[in-house]
């Protein structure tokens, strides 16, 4: 791992990956899409509504899984002091709260014919609000810390603590009587029909390919950022 810790090392490997990643994730997904759209089946209880699901559930994962990069991101920093996890935990933010909006946006559309309204105090959705608007804290707390040149041991504390949201995200339809579905993909297997699981699958691969991407486009610009500003200030000192 700390041989990643060099950053003209790390900026190599990312600048090699980030594109790929970014192509092959918009043709994964941009396929599942179409597929979804136009040629999956309509369910027989939700009929053409749950084509959604093309786009929540991928939306739901990484939202998810956005936070546990930040939280093992800030393990990092703050056990080892790795000098690129903390630039890793604050380029998940930004993509980890998109998909988090987009989830309870797409979650809201879905729900509307299935359950008659747009919104419900349910455990999963509620849970989710919450983590988006820690995404919102976090990404707060980031920027005044690096306007105001504060600890980052702070920020990385915030993130390793709102991952206790995440189980509770995931297990919200088991602890409590929730309106949402339980989980259809689990360890022992799928209780989803097969003309929709192949497509999630690429699907979620796709968008997470661009998720993993777009991380390593945001970590190049904020190690591109804090070396301009170490030449100004070393400039500054010069002169």
């Amino acid at each position: 791992m700390h041989g990643f810790a060099n950053p003209a090392r790390f900026l190599r490997i990312a600048r090699a990956l980030t594109a790929p990643l970014l192509a092959a994730g918009l043709v994964l997904a941009a396929a599942a899409l179409v597929y979804g759209l136009f040629y999956a089946p309509a369910e027989r209880l939700q009929g053409d509504t749950v084509r959604i699901l093309f786009i929540h559930v991928p939306a739901a994962w990484l939202g998810m899984a956005g936070w546990s990069g930040i939280a093992v991101a800030s393990f990092v920093e703050i056990v080892w002091r790795h000098p690129l996890a903390g630039i890793a935990a604050r380029a998940c933010a930004g993509p980890g709260a998109f998909f988090a909006a987009l989830c309870l946006v797409s979650g809201s559309l879905w729900g509307r014919p299935a359950w008659g309204t747009w919104w419900v105090w349910d455990g999963r959705l509620t849970s989710m609000l919450v983590l988006l608007f820690l995404y919102f804290g976090y990404m707060a707390l980031a920027g005044a810390t690096s306007r105001e040149g504060g600890s980052g041991r702070i920020v990385a504390i915030f993130g390793l603590v709102g991952a206790i949201n995440i189980p509770i995200i995931h297990y919200s339809v088991i602890w409590w009587n929730s309106l949402h579905q339980p989980p259809s993909l689990g360890m022992g297997g799928s209780a989803m029909a097969g003309p929709f699981l192949g497509g999630l699958l690429v699907s979620t691969l796709g968008f997470t390919l661009i998720f993993g991407g777009v991380v390593l486009a945001r970590m190049r610009a904020l190690l591109a950022e804090i070396q301009a500003e170490a030449r100004l200030r070393r400039k500054a000192f010069e002169g």
